[in-house]
């Protein structure tokens, strides 16, 4: 079950895990990391949006979806969320522990290069197939 920290629902590995188990599950969840962390391990088919990029985004996503953050260790994507939420979205959360955990728990990662999509970002990129 989710915990509040700071007013902030933070979800663990297992609880992420079963989100994106559900293809048609409209929660997005995106990584916050910088490329270069990306690139040596993520979650497959994350979209990245480095934490520094978020301010130039967030106006351009839809406040009425529920969105969870990740990043290595879960505090970037803490901030992240509080930030969300301090800008009208209801509905975030944190992934807790981030990729050490995600790995930690043996979920499986990808490696290799990303797309940003920062630039032009068309929001349904952020939306799983």
């Amino acid at each position: 079950m989710a915990q509040i920290i700071e007013g902030i629902s933070h979800l663990d590995s297992h609880e992420l895990k079963d989100i994106l188990d559900q293809p048609n599950n409209p929660v997005i969840v995106i990584d916050v990391r910088e490329p270069e962390e990306y690139e040596v391990a993520h979650i497959s088919e994350l979209p990245l949006i480095p934490m520094g990029d978020i301010i130039d985004v967030i106006d351009r996503l839809d406040r009425n979806k529920e969105y969870v953050f990740v990043c290595r260790s879960g505090r970037r994507s803490f901030e992240v969320a509080k930030y969300f939420s301090s800008n009208g979205f209801e509905r975030v959360h944190n992934h807790l522990g981030g990729m050490l955990d995600w790995q930690q728990q043996g979920h499986e990662v990808a490696v290799g290069p990303s797309d940003l999509i920062v630039e032009n970002l068309n929001p349904e990129q952020l939306e799983r197939k």
